[in-house]
């Protein structure tokens, strides 16, 4: 116990403290310049030049670290049967995690189950109709840590376990938090990601023999994840596209590969080659993890979030917990985030924060009933609020 006594003493020093923070310029303009860097990546839009940036989650001292990367049609897939066949499609310019989530990020938001409590017992930022839009659910805790915690607890190991669900909520609350649209990405944006303008079997060619300088996998990972951005990065700066954890994206997974957006007409835009997910499995992860081997950390590779009963066999919950998973291959689940250069609408992105499945919306209908979750309205000034209710 004094294991994860110990993880939340961290999360106490990180999470929305009172103490000075770091300076911040502001977050309407973060990751844009008005003149060319003369240094470092950079991507030209409009006149102007999108450049990396470290954004400060308010009111804490944790730092994620955005890339910017460039839009472009891409051949996405490959000729195996659920990645075939190859499509055209058209990304726009983006930022994109530097590295997958962490638990120093994510601890942030699984602290707000008792920060939204606080503030609802004072009657402050109740959800009512009118500040539905900006509602979020906080998460509750994980009911067995040892399970999820086994291989450490490093604020730089990779966040696991969480359902899609919860990787969506944690985006809008960031989002929310800065007035940027932070989500998962489309199966066309993490491939177009990951694949920083190479065409072959991974983004740094065909040879499998070089897996290991890039990734944390079944060969080379010794039965574990391991800190982010211990690897080589991709052409783009991006650390952990192959291996580590799997990668949620927003995409239902279909076994007969991208028939429905070959019939459109090519090269597709990115969110209009979207298969919205219509059950409760069987949703796409992407990039393979530290449990899989060589041909699941493809570029192309897809795979299947699978049955949701064997992903949490061992939840107690009536009915199952949408937050969290208790069995493998949970455990090299992750997700990272991006950000779209343009804005979309929204109706699109409600979509990428919101619940899509009636199951899902009775269990956390069902918690919100019983105590067991609690939701509250986000916006800036939410860290200060937090803040004044201690």
């Amino acid at each position: 116990m004094r294991r994860f006594t110990a993880l939340f003493a961290i999360l106490a020093l990180l999470t929305l403290t009172s103490v000075a923070m770091p300076f911040q310029a502001d977050l309407a303009e973060l990751g844009i310049a008005k003149s060319k860097p003369a240094s470092g990546p950079f991507v030209e839009v409009d006149g102007k030049f999108l450049v990396p940036y470290k954004l400060v989650i308010p009111g804490t001292l944790v730092e994620v670290e955005m890339i910017p990367v460039p839009g472009g049609v891409f051949e996405m897939g490959s000729d195996k049967e659920d990645e075939a066949p190859k499509v055209k499609v058209k990304v726009a310019p983006m930022w994109v995690a530097k590295t997958e989530t962490t638990w120093r990020e994510y601890l942030v938001y699984m602290n707000m189950y008792e920060a939204f409590n606080k503030l609802a017992t004072k009657g402050k930022r109740l959800v009512t109709d009118e500040t539905e839009v900006d509602a979020v659910t906080a998460p509750t805790a994980l009911y067995e840590p040892t399970f999820t915690y086994e291989y450490g607890q490093d604020p730089d190991l990779p966040a696991v376990t969480m359902t899609q669900y919860a990787a969506k909520q944690y985006t809008k609350w960031l989002s929310k938090l800065t007035g940027h649209q932070y989500r998962l990405p489309t199966e066309a944006e993490w491939e177009f990601a990951c694949r920083a303008g190479s065409a072959g079997v991974y983004s740094f060619g065909d040879d499998e023999a070089a897996l290991g300088d890039y990734a944390w996998f079944a060969d080379n990972a010794e039965e574990k994840p391991h800190k982010v951005a211990e690897k080589k990065p991709n052409a783009f700066g991006l650390f952990d596209m192959h291996g580590n954890v799997m990668e949620w994206t927003i995409s239902g997974y279909t076994e007969d590969g991208y028939a429905e957006i070959a019939a459109k007409p090519q090269p597709v835009e990115s969110v209009d080659s979207v298969t919205w997910p219509k059950k409760v499995d069987g949703r796409t992860l992407r990039g393979g993890s530290w449990q899989d081997f060589a041909p699941e950390c493809r570029s192309a590779a897809r795979l299947s979030s699978g049955d949701e009963d064997d992903w949490k066999a061992e939840d107690p919950n009536v009915p199952l917990s949408p937050w969290w998973y208790t069995n493998d291959p949970t455990r090299g689940v992750g997700f990272r985030m991006f950000r779209s250069y343009q804005p979309l609408g929204p109706e699109v992105m409600k979509k990428f924060w919101e619940i899509d499945h009636d199951f899902i919306r009775d269990d956390v209908a069902d918690r919100l009933r019983t105590g067991r979750g609690i939701r509250s309205v986000v916006d800036a000034k939410l860290p200060s609020d937090i803040e004044s209710s201690k």
